[in-house]
């Protein structure tokens, strides 16, 4: 990237990687693009531009839903281009990132929440120390229904009052994306030194500080299975460590209609928002989506004869619930969960309980 002078530094590095990129980093790519061609799920694109792509592309990593991210150019008419081209400002693209991903287990609305915390989206003149068009953030929806998540979205934050500047990010509609060079994809993994020395330098991560909580395990830690047979109930301990499931229409959340937040019973990590919460007719508490994607783990679950979506909470380590794809719009998803995993915290008592940072998604 086009750093300030007290990046001459990392900008000397990121030049000699680009001059000793070896053949594992290209094998890297060829493992990922295999595993696109051989998956049997549906996949779905997400594109977007939030400044440096490897302060974007390296959130999006581990995800579960997330089958690729690859840093690369976007939205410009020149065809191929390359890192110094754009980086100088030669160019009519951006640094942009593109997320592959299975809708069936990860929605294009969580993609975009997550998208919104990487960056400072009411910069319309480029990102921290990155300056010029090249720099500038941008959401490139692939269709109508990713144009009208994403603006409603974008509206959402407007409203929120979390930041005190309007939102200048446009969504704009995908016409192209180009790969960037090998040596800048998981820079992170690469360089973790340079990246975060960026990161940190830049103010990149004491702005995002500053407006919203970053997941952390420090924050939200999970007791050890002794502690928690005699904080939970049988039936949490049940179903939050042994995956069992509470009886439909006879749990304490399902008919809940207050406003406030839902927590894991384990960790105390933000799970789901009243906001989300529906009724679904299935006898369990439903939602459209979760706070943040970044909270959960959804692997496999083959038990019972059947091949669902588990839902766990990644820092309870902790069983919740399903995700299933007959939910309602805007994401087309249904977390089905066990109200024995959750704790509900309400609207009023969220701020003197420690989760003032999620009042924008209930209220």
């Amino acid at each position: 990237m086009k750093k300030s002078i007290q990046y001459l530094a990392v900008l000397f590095l990121l030049l000699f990687s680009n001059s000793s990129c070896n053949a594992s980093e290209n094998s890297d790519n060829k493992e990922e693009e295999n595993v696109l061609e051989n998956y049997q799920g549906r996949t779905e694109k997400a594109t977007f531009a939030g400044g440096c792509f490897w302060c974007v592309e390296a959130p999006y990593e581990g995800i579960d839903g997330v089958l690729s991210v690859v840093s690369g150019y976007a939205g410009g008419k020149e065809k191929n281009p390359t890192y110094s081209q754009v980086s100088s400002g030669q160019t009519s693209h951006k640094e942009a990132v593109q997320v592959t991903f299975d809708p069936d287990v990860i929605s294009y609305s969580e993609i975009i929440d997550i998208f919104w915390k990487l960056f400072d989206p009411t910069d319309a003149g480029g990102s921290f120390y990155d300056r010029g068009s090249q720099y500038e953030s941008a959401i490139f929806f692939h269709s109508q229904e990713q144009k009208s998540v994403a603006e409603n979205s974008k509206k959402a934050l407007d409203q929120s009052g979390i930041f005190d500047k309007p939102i200048v990010t446009p969504v704009v509609k995908f016409t192209n994306f180009y790969a960037a060079e090998t040596y800048h994809q998981d820079y992170y993994k690469k360089q973790p030194k340079e990246y975060k020395a960026y990161r940190t330098g830049s103010g990149r991560d004491r702005f995002i500080a500053q407006h919203w909580e970053v997941p952390s395990a420090n924050k939200y830690q999970s007791p050890s299975k002794n502690e928690l047979k005699a904080q939970l109930t049988n039936l949490q301990y049940q179903v939050t460590m042994e995956e069992a499931t509470e009886r439909a229409f006879d749990n304490t959340y399902n008919g809940n209609k207050e406003e406030g937040l839902y927590v894991c019973i384990v960790s105390g990590a933000p799970l789901f928002s009243s906001k989300d919460k529906y009724e679904s007719g299935s006898g369990w508490p439903s939602f459209t989506k979760p706070i943040d994607a970044r909270y959960l783990e959804k692997p496999i679950d083959r038990s019972q004869g059947m091949v669902r979506v588990e839902v766990r909470s990644k820092y309870g380590d902790s069983h919740v619930g399903h995700v299933f794809n007959d939910g309602p719009e805007p994401t087309g998803l249904r977390y089905c969960m066990n109200s024995a995993a959750m704790k509900f915290i309400p609207l009023s008592d969220m701020e003197v309980e420690g989760y003032g940072a999620f009042l924008y998604a209930v209220k």
